[in-house]
């Protein structure tokens, strides 16, 4: 659980709820006002850097990308820059430890369309 609360700045919501072998089942954490469900996987998981693919990825909207990704930074050292996309957003992504993709954004105000050019 440590991991995305000193990475990302994610605050522990709640008790986190154990199993018999005391370690953790299900856990949520915050960021602003959502709220993000993690549970442990069953017996038979492997992680992403296991499997040597990504198996998921998680899209979590931001208010201030450029400082969410500082803090990042300085937590892992690693992650790639903020930077537009054609969907609007500005964003940048991050592998955690297990080889999960985290990406962070935010919606970029819309401005005036560009002007076509004319062929010539």
């Amino acid at each position: 659980m440590s991991f995305p609360t000193t990475t990302f700045g994610l605050r522990q919501h709640g008790a986190a709820m154990r199993g018999p072998d005391g370690r953790i089942n299900h856990a949520v954490v915050k960021l602003g006002d959502a709220l993000i469900m993690m549970r442990r996987p069953g017996k038979g998981y492997r992680n992403p850097k296991r499997l040597g693919q990504a198996t998921q990825s998680l899209y979590i909207d931001v208010r201030a990308v450029d400082q969410h990704f500082e803090r990042a930074q300085r937590g892992l050292g690693y992650p790639r820059g903020a930077g537009r996309y054609p969907v609007g957003h500005r964003r940048y992504g991050v592998t955690d430890p297990e080889g999960h993709r985290w990406y962070f954004a935010q919606a970029l105000r819309p401005g005036k369309p560009r002007a076509k050019r004319k062929a010539q």
